[in-house]
C-alpha cells in the first residue's frame, strides 16, 4: 500500500475522483491542507507554488505545453517533491505499475478503453459545468462549501482569517459561472445579496435552461444505467465511474441539488453514497459493453460531442487570426469568445485550449481502433457514436 497526499478540496470534484481511484486501488491517501499540521502545510504550499512557477508539475505520462494549463486544484505527490496533476493520468499512473495491486482501472480491451474514455472526459468536462451549475444556481441560498473550503485552508490562514476568506470565496465561486458556462437571465434573483448571486453577462444567451435540463438528462441516463448494471461499464469499478462519481458527487453536501437527485434518482444517490463509504473496493465483476449504456451515450453525442466540437473550430479561427490568449484570462478580457448551440440553446462561450487537447485525444483513439470495432460499437450498440464521424 502506497501513501498519497491529495492537495486539494471537497469542493472539487477531482478531487472526489481522485480519492475514488485511490480507494479502489487499495491506497492510503490523505487530504491536504485540511488533514495536515500548520507547518506541514504551509512548506507544501511553498514546494507546490515553487514547482508551478518552474513548470515542474508533471502530468503523466506527459503534458502538452501547447494545451495543459494547471489547475487551482488538485495535485498529488508520493514524496512531497514530485507533483502531478490531472485526474485521469492518475488512474493511467496508478495502471503503469509493473505488479497492479487492483484490476486496471483503464480497460484493457481497446473498445471499452475508448468508451472509458469516452464517458470519463464527457463528465470532467461537461460535467463540470451541470455540478457547478447546480451548486451556485439550484443550490445558491444553502450552499456551504465556502465555509468548508475556508475551514479546510485555515492551516494557511492568519488566525481570524476564515470567516473572511468563506465570503470572498462564495462572491469568487459565484462571479465565475459565467466562465463554467453558467449565465443568468436578466434580473435574476435568488433572493440573496449581489455578491451571491449568479450573475448574468452583456451579450451572453442565458444558459441555466439548457444547464437544467441536461443534468436532468444525465441523471435520468445514470438512473436508467444503474438500474441493469452496478457500474458504467459492468460488474466492477473503472475511470469512468470515477468521473462520474466526481461531478455528482459533489453535490452530495448541497442542500437543494441533493435532495433533488434524491427524488429523481434514488439508486444514483445509493450509487454515489457507497462510493463515498469506499463499497465500490469490493467490486470483483467482469466489465462488458452493454446496451444499458445507450442513454448515457445518447446524451454525451448531444452535449458534450458537439461543444467539444464547436470549441475546437473556434480556436481554429482565433489561431487563424493572431489570437494568443484563451482560457480564463481571456474570458476576463472578453477575448476568444465563439457563439454556439447545445439542445437547441443559444450560448457563448471562450475558447478553452485543454478541451481542444481532450476532444483530439478523443478523435485520435476514435480514429486508432480497428474499422470493424467503430462499426461494431456504433451500429450494434451506440448508434449516436455516428456523431464521431463527423468532420
Amino acid at each position: 500500500m502506497t501513501q498519497f497526499i491529495l492537495w486539494g478540496l471537497t469542493a472539487s470534484p477531482y478531487q472526489l475522483k481522485m480519492q475514488s481511484l485511490l480507494d479502489y486501488a487499495g491506497h492510503s491517501w490523505e487530504r491536504w491542507p485540511d488533514q495536515a499540521g500548520r507547518w506541514s502545510a504551509l512548506t507544501m504550499a511553498v514546494r507546490l507554488q515553487s514547482a508551478k512557477r518552474r513548470g515542474a508539475v508533471r502530468r503523466f505520462p506527459a503534458m502538452s505545453a501547447q494545451f495543459d494549463e494547471y489547475p487551482a486544484v488538485p495535485f498529488y505527490t508520493q514524496d512531497g517533491d514530485v507533483f502531478y496533476y490531472d485526474s485521469s493520468a492518475l488512474a493511467h499512473h496508478l495502471d503503469d505499475r509493473q505488479q497492479l495491486d487492483h484490476p486496471p482501472l483503464v480497460p484493457r480491451d481497446s473498445r471499452m478503453t475508448f468508451v472509458c474514455q469516452l464517458l470519463d472526459e464527457a463528465f470532467d468536462e461537461f460535467g463540470l459545468y451541470m455540478v457547478h451549475h447546480m451548486r451556485w444556481v439550484t443550490s445558491a441560498r444553502t450552499t456551504p462549501m465556502g465555509d468548508m473550503t475556508a475551514r479546510e485552508l485555515r492551516a494557511l490562514l492568519p488566525p481570524g482569517f476564515t470567516p473572511l476568506l468563506a465570503s470572498r470565496l462564495y462572491h469568487r465561486q459565484v462571479s465565475r459561472c459565467p466562465y463554467l458556462f453558467s449565465v443568468a437571465p436578466e434580473g435574476f434573483d435568488v433572493g440573496m445579496s449581489p455578491l451571491r448571486t449568479p450573475p448574468a453577462r452583456a451579450g451572453f444567451p442565458p444558459t441555466h435552461a439548457l444547464l437544467d435540463e441536461a443534468w436532468r438528462r444525465y441523471v435520468a441516463a445514470m438512473e436508467s444505467l444503474l438500474a441493469q448494471q452496478p457500474f458504467l461499464l459492468g460488474g466492477r469499478f473503472t475511470l469512468a465511474d470515477a468521473s462520474a462519481y466526481g461531478q455528482l458527487g459533489m453535490n452530495m453536501v448541497d442542500p437543494e441539488a441533493a435532495a433533488l437527485l434524491q427524488e429523481l434518482a434514488p439508486r444514483t444517490w445509493r450509487w454515489l453514497c457507497a462510493i463515498r463509504g469506499g463499497e465500490h473496493r469490493s467490486a470483483k465483476g467482469e466489465l462488458a459493453l452493454t446496451p444499458a449504456l445507450q442513454p448515457l451515450m445518447a446524451v454525451i453525442s448531444e452535449t458534450f460531442i458537439p461543444l467539444m466540437r464547436q470549441n475546437e473550430a473556434a480556436y481554429e479561427v482565433a489561431r487563424a487570426r493572431g489570437e494568443t490568449l484563451f482560457n480564463e484570462a481571456a474570458f476576463a478580457r472578453g477575448r476568444a469568445l465563439y457563439d454556439g448551440q447545445l439542445l437547441g440553446y443559444p450560448f457563448r462561450a471562450v475558447v478553452k485550449t485543454f478541451q481542444v487537447r481532450v476532444w483530439r485525444e478523443v478523435q485520435a483513439s476514435w480514429r486508432a481502433l480497428q474499422a470493424g470495432d467503430r462499426d461494431m460499437l456504433e451500429r450494434d450498440l451506440y448508434p449516436t457514436l455516428r456523431e464521431l464521424n463527423q468532420p
